[in-house]
C-alpha cells in the first residue's frame, strides 16, 4: 500500500489518521511519518489490508442478514 492509497482509504472511510492508528495499533505520529516519507512499513500495510478485509466481510454479513430476513419473511408468508 502506498501513502496515496492510505490517504484515499482514510478519505473514503471518513477516518482520521488518529482513528486509523488506534484501529491498527499504531500511533498517529507513525501514520503521519509514513505518509511524509511516502512509504508504509510492511506490518502497517498488512494491518491496513487486514482492516480493509474485515470491513468487506462485515458488509457481506450485513447483506447475508438482509437476504436471510427476506427469505424468512417469504417462507413464513
Amino acid at each position: 500500500m502506498t501513502s496515496d492509497e492510505l490517504k484515499a482509504f482514510c478519505k473514503e472511510r471518513n477516518l482520521t489518521y488518529k482513528e486509523l492508528a488506534e484501529i491498527i495499533g499504531n500511533s498517529e505520529a507513525t501514520i503521519h511519518s509514513a505518509i511524509a516519507k511516502g512509504e508504509l512499513s510492511t506490518p502497517m500495510s498488512k494491518s491496513i489490508q487486514m482492516y480493509q478485509e474485515i470491513l468487506a466481510l462485515k458488509e457481506q454479513l450485513k447483506e447475508y442478514a438482509q437476504l436471510k430476513s427476506v427469505l424468512k419473511k417469504a417462507l413464513l408468508s
